[in-house]
């Protein structure tokens, strides 16, 4: 897994090696062989073990590209998946051709979390028009082209499929 911290400007390359029981890992980081132990894990934080020093991490923010912990007092952003925000525009509604469609769907099954545009506002390319949460992770969903918000499908706090209409821009 690749992941690129932000604070450090740096790509950083972790893989796991080997699991040797249900809390305890061999794993690499920059290709350093280095055994994890888990001693602690919640939703908001984990206590582990690297390499027998002590570490406690708090998660601050996740969404779908980057993730901001707190690792023994220190802010770390890293960037998850740098091309994942490209990936979801461009399956949002995008048709071959680069022409673009009327409807804005949905590319991931969840929960509306937050409108952020209503019926009549302009929109420009890539302004965010809600933000679903899925499996613990927020996604902005922007707008794939430059309109007019025709009609709004969802509201907030109702569950959409992959593939559902969310909005209608001419």
């Amino acid at each position: 897994m690749k992941l690129n911290i932000e604070s450090l400007d740096q790509k950083f390359d972790a893989k796991l090696v080997q699991i040797l029981s249900n809390n305890e890992y061999v794993i690499t980081i920059q290709g350093k062989e280095r055994r994890l132990k888990i001693l602690n894990m919640g939703y908001d934080k984990t206590e582990f073990m690297l390499d027998n020093e002590y570490h406690f991490a708090k998660y601050a923010e996740n969404t779908t590209a980057k993730m901001t912990v707190i690792i023994d007092g220190v802010r770390i952003i890293f960037d998850k998946h740098t091309d994942l925000d490209k990936i979801v525009y461009k399956n949002s509604g995008m048709v071959s051709g680069g022409e673009s469609q009327v409807n804005l769907r949905s590319q991931i099954p969840g929960r509306v979390v937050s409108i952020n545009v209503k019926l009549g506002d302009k929109v420009a390319k890539g302004d965010v028009i809600c933000v679903l949460e899925s499996m613990k992770m927020q996604v902005s969903i922007k707008s794939h082209k430059n309109g007019i918000i025709k009609s709004m499908k969802v509201k907030e706090g109702a569950s959409v499929a992959k593939n559902d209409v969310l909005v209608e821009i001419e």
